[in-house]
């Protein structure tokens, strides 16, 4: 079985994001860039499947610049066996990269697709669903347990009322949820063995799609500062700031 997984180039987790002097958007200068942590943990997933012998082949891809081939290459050195870099220098929406993964899934023909479920920069979660939306896929987001059995995967989700599973057909689509897995680090060894694994970069117009987008951001602003709480001595003098000084009851 192929598994092909989606991975994102993002700020890292650790870094405090700053804007543009211009609000034009979010300072990337010399800012430390990450695989998006919910991809990472697609990539476990389906690392563990070909430990099981259920995946023969795990197909990594990256919608975006060519500096994306370096979370690529993680990908690799994690236990992916190939990379594919749809590389482009524009701002794409959710929707412009599920038809650029739409025509990879052509390409590649995979029994199993796996994404982060969201991505920490834009936090849409929505390109998991529109791309089983144009594949024609079963999909299974949130997946906090994957179970694959012949041609069947059991996705045990998370949902507000605690836990779901549904059984999907192969091929089918799994979003992935933190509770899924714990990641693994890439070895030494394994980092070396990854720069010689093979790495195809394609373009949209290669893959016949157009990426227009109907969206246009028109202004980026830092969330307001936030002012310090205060502590008060008994519940009649929070009553008293609440009504007196919140204006809140």
């Amino acid at each position: 079985m192929k598994v092909l997984v989606a991975v994102k180039r993002v700020v890292d987790y650790n870094v405090k994001v700053r804007v543009k002097a211009d609000n034009s958007g979010v300072d990337l200068a010399n800012v430390k860039m990450s695989m998006n942590p919910f991809c990472e943990i697609a990539v476990e997933e389906a690392v563990r499947l070909k430990e099981k012998g259920v995946a023969t082949e795990i197909v990594v891809v990256s919608v975006g610049p060519s500096t994306a081939q370096e979370q690529l290459r993680t990908a690799l050195a994690l236990g992916a066996d190939r990379a594919i870099l749809v590389e482009s220098a524009e701002e794409l929406t959710s929707l412009a990269v599920a038809k650029l993964l739409k025509a990879v899934v052509d390409k590649e023909q995979p029994q199993l697709v796996i994404l982060g479920k969201q991505a920490i920069d834009s936090d849409n979660n929505q390109t998991g669903q529109m791309l089983a939306a144009l594949s024609g896929y079963a999909q299974g987001t949130f997946a906090s347990k994957v179970e694959v059995s012949g041609d069947k995967v059991a996705v045990t989700r998370e949902i507000d009322g605690g836990l779901q599973t549904v059984s999907l057909s192969l091929p089918a689509i799994v979003t992935t949820d933190l509770r899924l897995n714990e990641p693994r680090y890439a070895s030494l060894p394994n980092i070396m063995k990854a720069k010689k694994k093979p790495l195809e970069v394609l373009t949209p117009d290669a893959l016949g799609v157009s990426t227009a987008s109907t969206n246009k951001t028109l202004k980026v602003e830092a969330p307001a500062a936030r002012s310090a709480g205060i502590k008060v001595k008994s519940v009649a003098e929070l009553v008293e700031k609440l009504k007196n000084e919140a204006k809140v009851i």
